[in-house]
C-alpha cells in the first residue's frame, strides 16, 4: 500500500481523498462512518481511493460526522397528544429501515426559555434536520436559529410560510369552508364557532375558512356564538358550556379541533341534549377517536399521519438524491367525513 505524502511529508487529508474520488468530503465522511445514504458505485470508489493512498481518518472528526448524520428532530409544542403521535407515527414511517433515528422536543412557546432551549437542543444533537409542526412551525424565529445552525428543516402549516423544498402545506381553509356548507346544508342557522388558540395560525385559517364558507350560503357568523378554546377537550367543555346556556342557544356548533369537539359531546350529554337530535358537532383533524365515541364524529379530516411522513420524506429527499422542492406529493387538501353527529335541526 503507498501513502501518499503532501508537500512536506504529511499524510493525505479527507479533502484530498475527496479530490481524488471527485466526491464531496461529506461523502468520504459518510462512507468512513457506513452510512446507508451513499451508492454502492460511489462507495466502491471512495474505497478504492482509500486503500490505495492509506488515508487514516481523524477519530474527532469521524465521531463528529456520525452524530450529525442520523438524528432527525422534531420541535412540536401542541396541546393534542393524539395529534403529536399521529404525526410522530409518520415521521417514522419515512425514516424507518434508513439508519436515521427520531428524537423529539416538546417545548412551550410562551416560555421565557423557549429559543434558549430549542437553540440548545439543535446544537447539543447536532441534527441531521427538523420536521416542525404546527405552532412550531410557524414560529420564523425557530427558522432563524436552524439557519444559524446550518440544519435543514421542513415546516408543516396550514398556508405556505417558506420555499417548497422547507413546506407541507395542509390548507387548513379549505376544510373549515367544507365544514360550514355542511352544516349550512343541512339547514342550521343558529350556528357556533369555537376556535383554538390565538398564537395557531391553524385556528386563524379555520375560522376564516368557516366563515367564508356560511357566506356561500348567505349565512354570518354571529360573535354572540363565537367562543376562544385551546385546542383542548377541557377547553371544549367550557367553551359549550357557556354556549348553551344562551337564551337563544346554537343548534350546531363547530370546534376547531376533535378533542374540543368531544368536549362539546360532554358538555351536550351533562344539559341532556341528544346529539345530533338537539345539537349537531362538528371537529377538526379526524383523530382516531372521531370514529370511537359515540355517536361517532363528524369532522374535517387531515392526513395527521402522513403529514409526518411527507415532511421527514422531503427532510431526506437529498440522501436519496432528489430535489426535495420537486418532490410530487399528492396535495393536502382537507375533506369532510360525515358520520352520525350532525342532522338537520329538529323542528
Amino acid at each position: 500500500m503507498n501513502e501518499t505524502k503532501r508537500p512536506g511529508g504529511k499524510p493525505a487529508t479527507i479533502n484530498d481523498i475527496a479530490r481524488l474520488a471527485e466526491v464531496s468530503k461529506k461523502t468520504v465522511s459518510r462512507v468512513i462512518n457506513h452510512s446507508p445514504f451513499v451508492k454502492e458505485e460511489t462507495r466502491q470508489r471512495v474505497e478504492a481511493v482509500i486503500a490505495e493512498h492509506g488515508y487514516s481518518p481523524d477519530p474527532q472528526a469521524r465521531g463528529l460526522a456520525f452524530r450529525r448524520s442520523f438524528l432527525v428532530g422534531m420541535i412540536y409544542d401542541n396541546p393534542s397528544p393524539n395529534y403529536v403521535v399521529n404525526m410522530q407515527q409518520g415521521v417514522l414511517d419515512a425514516v424507518r429501515g434508513s439508519g436515521l433515528e427520531l428524537v423529539v422536543h416538546p417545548c412551550n412557546r410562551a416560555s421565557d426559555s423557549f429559543l434558549e432551549e430549542v437553540r440548545a437542543f439543535v446544537v447539543r444533537q447536532k441534527l441531521f434536520g427538523v420536521v416542525m409542526p404546527p405552532s412550531v412551525s410557524e414560529d420564523d424565529r425557530v427558522v432563524a436559529i436552524l439557519k444559524e445552525a446550518d440544519c435543514p428543516y421542513v415546516r408543516i402549516a396550514s398556508v405556505s410560510l417558506d420555499g417548497p423544498a422547507c413546506m407541507v402545506v395542509t390548507h387548513d381553509s379549505r376544510g373549515a369552508a367544507r365544514a360550514a356548507r355542511h352544516l349550512a346544508e343541512l339547514g342550521h342557522r343558529r350556528i357556533a364557532f369555537i376556535s383554538g388558540p390565538d398564537s395557531f395560525r391553524s385556528s386563524h385559517e379555520r375560522g376564516r375558512g368557516f366563515r367564508e364558507g356560511l357566506a356561500e350560503h348567505e349565512l354570518s357568523l354571529d360573535e354572540t356564538y363565537v367562543r376562544a378554546g385551546a385546542y383542548t377537550f377541557e377547553s371544549g367543555v367550557e367553551a359549550a358550556q357557556s354556549l348553551l346556556s344562551l337564551t337563544s342557544p346554537p343548534t350546531a356548533i363547530f370546534a376547531g379541533n376533535d378533542e374540543m369537539a368531544i368536549g362539546v359531546m360532554k358538555a351536550a350529554r351533562d344539559a341532556g341534549l341528544d346529539v345530533p337530535g338537539d345539537l349537531s358537532i362538528v371537529g377538526f383533524d379526524d383523530l382516531p377517536m372521531a370514529s370511537r365515541v359515540w355517536p361517532n364524529l363528524t369532522t374535517v379530516r387531515l392526513p395527521i399521519r402522513d403529514m409526518g411522513r411527507m415532511a421527514a420524506e422531503k427532510l431526506t429527499a437529498g440522501l436519496r438524491g432528489l430535489d426535495p422542492a420537486a418532490l410530487v406529493q399528492p396535495e393536502v387538501d382537507p375533506s369532510l367525513v360525515v358520520r352520525d353527529s350532525t342532522a338537520a335541526p329538529a323542528g
